[in-house]
């Protein structure tokens, strides 16, 4: 275990390097003046020289990507002040380091992330292993059928229905806002309620029909089979056979969906306006901010690496039939 885990953090520095690499070559190959960009309107040469000095844009091209992947580890000195590791560079429209401002806004982002991550597995497995257990009959039907029609919602559609309904029309629930758990842990769940809800509705469906299928794959293996002919109870090996096999190709799909579930955070950052990091990263293309742009891509492409290594963790201790090789 220790050895895979070495090899994939390893692996990990390797592909962050490479993703470093071709983002800041990707966004330096543009014909732009990044002195022009940090200036703003109405910039005389002389302001757009000190910048592109003080910003390093006179070196060579190499030499800056030196100085970005060193700060990164290290920091940088800037004219604003030091940036401390890990230095992402400095934001063109707010000359705030950009790992601040990413460490500002994530906190919403991973409350949205997590909290709908929790609701849909929990609501999900337990639909799905329901539909099992009562295979061929009503109760299987509904919500086989319930699953089919939700799965064709999305976030932007979805969302803008349930503010109209417990928001607007019948005021039940107030608009969703981000309040930190250490402040206030009852107001920040129901700040996020409503994301929670529609985030959770949409991957619901999806699961469900995943625990379904699988759990009934599961009963048909020879173990399971042989547990019944030994005149185990129907729910010992229900749950102690076949609900353990039937996770491991359910994790497998969750660390392939959790760059699907970032995504619908910045979806649904849009549609309830809340200002996380899936926020930002629109904002700063929109305002042609590239280090700040490349600053949210390296963290994304970092956050989902670490997940997924968990996520390989996680299915090796499922299974013990895995070997991590």
């Amino acid at each position: 275990m220790l050895q895979f885990l070495i090899r994939r953090l390893t692996g990990a520095v390797v592909i962050m390097f490479l993703i470093g690499a071709f983002t800041f070559f990707l966004f330096y190959t543009i014909p732009q003046d990044f002195a022009e960009l940090s200036c703003g309107k109405n910039c005389s040469p002389e302001n757009i020289a000190v910048i592109r000095e003080n910003l390093g844009l006179d070196k060579p091209i190499t030499t800056q990507f030196w100085d970005f992947m060193v700060g990164i580890v290290t920091g940088r000195d800037f004219p604003v002040g030091h940036c401390p590791a890990p230095c992402l560079g400095v934001s063109f429209s707010t000359g705030d380091f950009v790992w601040a401002s990413i460490m500002d806004r994530f906190p919403l982002t991973l409350s949205l992330t997590i909290g709908g991550l929790v609701i849909f597995l929990v609501l999900g497995l337990a639909s799905g292993l329901i539909a099992a257990w009562k295979r061929g009959t009503a109760v299987d039907k509904a919500v086989s059928g319930a699953s089919m029609v939700l799965s064709s919602f999305q976030i932007y559609f979805l969302g803008p229905i349930v503010l109209g309904i417990f928001v607007y029309q019948t005021g039940w629930m107030e608009s969703p806002k981000y309040v930190p758990f250490t402040d206030d842990p009852i107001g920040w769940a129901y700040g996020l309620l409503i994301p929670w809800a529609v985030m959770a509705t949409i991957f619901t469906a999806q699961y469900t029909r995943m625990a379904r299928s699988t759990m009934i794959e599961q009963l048909q293996e020879e173990h399971v089979r042989t547990a019944r002919a030994k005149g185990m109870p129907q729910r010992y090996v229900f749950f102690r056979y076949a609900w353990r096999g039937s996770l491991a190709p359910i994790v497998t799909i969750l660390g392939m969906d959790l760059s699907a579930l970032l995504a619908g955070a910045v979806v649904t950052e849009f549609t309830f306006q809340l200002a996380g990091v899936g926020r930002l990263a629109v904002d700063s293309s929109l305002t042609k901010d590239l280090p700040l742009t490349m600053g949210v891509m390296l963290f994304g492409a970092f956050f989902i690496l670490i997940l997924n290594i968990i996520v390989d963790l996680t299915y090796a201790y499922i299974d013990p039939r895995v070997r991590l090789a």
